[in-house]
Order: structure tokens, then sequence, then C-alpha cells
């Protein structure tokens, strides 16, 4: 059994038959694409997938500060900048 991370689903056929219509009433929701029920594909929106790109960004960031916590730290004077 395949877990499917989508509330829509639908078949490569049907994707290639109504690729317009698909993409219209999915809106902002992915779309499990499936190949012989089983998920082949995501169809994601434009803005959705910025939104999955920004996201990768803000958990990389984050643990790049998480391992910079404990430093090594150069000292440094405001004024001499």
């Amino acid at each position: 059994m395949h877990t499917i991370y989508a509330t829509k689903t639908i078949s490569v056929t049907e994707l290639k038959r109504n690729l317009s219509t698909v993409l219209s009433q999915a809106g902002d929701d992915p779309v499990a694409v499936l190949n012989h029920n089983r998920p082949e594909a995501y169809l994601l929106s434009a803005a959705h997938y910025e939104r999955l790109l920004e996201r990768l960004e803000d958990l990389e960031d984050a643990k790049l500060a998480q391992e910079r916590a404990a430093g090594p730290f150069v000292e440094v004077n405001i004024d001499e900048l």
C-alpha cells in the first residue's frame, strides 16, 4: 500500500485529457497523479511550490544557526567596522 500525500487524486490518463481543467480545479491544493493506482507524481501550483522552497530554505537556515550557536565567535568592535 502506498501513502498518498494529497486529498485530490487523478490518473495519468485523465491528467493528459484534461490538464487545464485539473489545474483550475486544483487551485492551490496538491494533486496526486496516479499510475495503476499508485502515486507517480504530485502536481503543485507554482505558488505552493514556491512556498515549499521558502520553507526548506528557512529550515536549512535554522539548522545552520543551531549548528553555529556554540561558536566559535569573533569579538568585534562596532566602532571599528
